[in-house]
């Protein structure tokens, strides 16, 4: 469904980001969560499902067959109008004017002194129309960001509790939807996205995830996400569809190195040296934070993100140190046990004169557990059509 079809949509009956504090908003699926006997937690200001059955048979299920998220929590932030691209400019790192309609990108949302706000990605839907997903937690200071940088020049329009997000993942994703897509989702290439319908629902298809695997995010109104979700299950039975939780979305995301919001990023990490350079383009004009970029770059990185690969099984997770020959360097921000490569996995960042060491080790609970640097991603799925954009 594409947005711009949301002014004829009635408001979502979800509870508003207004509601009382302390109360975690609730997604229109939750009760498809409940009944299904997911593990219900609090994530973002949302009330989502940790897991089903296990990390391990969710995470399994979508490298192997097709899994199935609830993705509602994102945000969906829309600008039209004669100024929309040079506002999307002005607050994106990379480039939009090059975008195609159908054509979405990955961007950093990031402050005066070059600090991650958020991460982001920007869909252009025609000449003065964009929609930008943003992140769950940080969405209010995205929305006040957007709205502070726009300056009257263009509205900035919080479609969030309109639109359900439902993503598809998987080897067998394309099995599953084929059947129910109005549209050749085959002619859909990754990071573009097409509207049609799903059955006789309106839905905008996107060949984005966050799990490493192919597959599409749909863009549904927020009152036919039950409908989808449960056409989708049904559909998606004979291809060993999996409904999945954050928890193996994390480790997927983890294994294809794709950064986590508030967690490998954030005010206190710049994208230089998060290894997000690429979706940096310092010469496309100016946007918030090119200045310091610009200096952090010649002046060189203190800093480098690295992936790790420890020895034994023992797991490094947010906030543990890093030792380069038992000096602390660095800190890890994430850390699993990899279930597709069988062995514990992690990011973060360390000196930069450390990048190159091969002394380097992670301090778990104690004990000084020896690792390697490896190349990021740790994992990508065979023939990939993975190109940055």
């Amino acid at each position: 469904m594409s947005p711009r079809t949301i002014d004829a949509v009635p408001p979502a009956r979800a509870p508003t980001i207004s509601a009382p504090a302390g109360a975690a908003v609730r997604t229109p699926l939750y009760d498809r969560h409940v009944a299904a006997g997911a593990q219900v937690v609090e994530f973002g200001g949302w009330s989502m499902p940790l897991q089903y059955t296990s990390m391990r048979v969710e995470h399994q299920a979508v490298r192997e067959r097709v899994g199935l998220f609830d993705v509602s929590h994102m945000g969906e932030f829309r600008l039209r109008g004669p100024r929309a691209q040079e506002v999307v400019d002005r607050v994106v790192s990379n480039r939009v004017d090059d975008l195609a309609t159908g054509q979405a990108r990955y961007n950093i949302l990031c402050a005066e002194d070059g600090g991650v706000i958020d991460d982001a990605l920007v869909y252009r839907h025609g000449e003065e129309e964009f929609v930008v997903v943003v992140n769950a937690g940080p969405r209010p200071d995205d929305l006040r960001h957007f709205t502070d940088v726009a300056a009257g020049d263009c509205p900035v329009e919080d479609l969030t509790m309109d639109i359900a997000l439902v993503a598809v993942q998987g080897p067998r994703a394309l099995e599953v939807l084929r059947p129910l897509a109005s549209i050749d989702l085959d002619a859909v290439a990754y990071y573009h996205f097409a509207d049609g319908r799903l059955g006789d629902l309106e839905a905008g298809f996107s060949r984005t995830g966050y799990t490493g695997e192919d597959g599409f995010e749909l863009f549904l109104r927020s009152d036919d996400a039950v409908a989808a979700w449960d056409m989708l299950l049904e559909h998606g039975a004979a291809a060993g569809v999996q409904p999945c939780g954050l928890g193996a979305r994390d480790t997927l995301r983890l294994e294809a190195a794709m950064r986590l919001s508030g967690q490998d990023i954030d005010r206190s990490t710049n994208p230089l040296e998060a290894g997000l350079g690429w979706a940096v383009k310092l010469d496309k004009g100016d946007f918030v934070g090119r200045d310091a970029l610009r200096a952090i770059k010649e002046s060189g990185l203190r800093r480098r993100f690295v992936g790790l690969e420890l020895d034994g099984r023992a797991i490094a997770r947010h906030g543990y140190r890093i030792l380069d020959a038992g000096n602390p360097v660095g800190e890890v921000t994430s850390g699993t046990f990899s279930f597709t490569l069988g062995r514990a996995v992690a990011m973060g960042y360390v000196d930069a004169a450390s990048f190159d060491s091969e002394s380097l080790a992670v301090e778990v609970r104690g004990e000084t557990v020896p690792a390697r640097r490896v190349a990021l991603p740790f994992y990508k799925r065979p023939q990939t059509q993975e190109a940055k954009s």
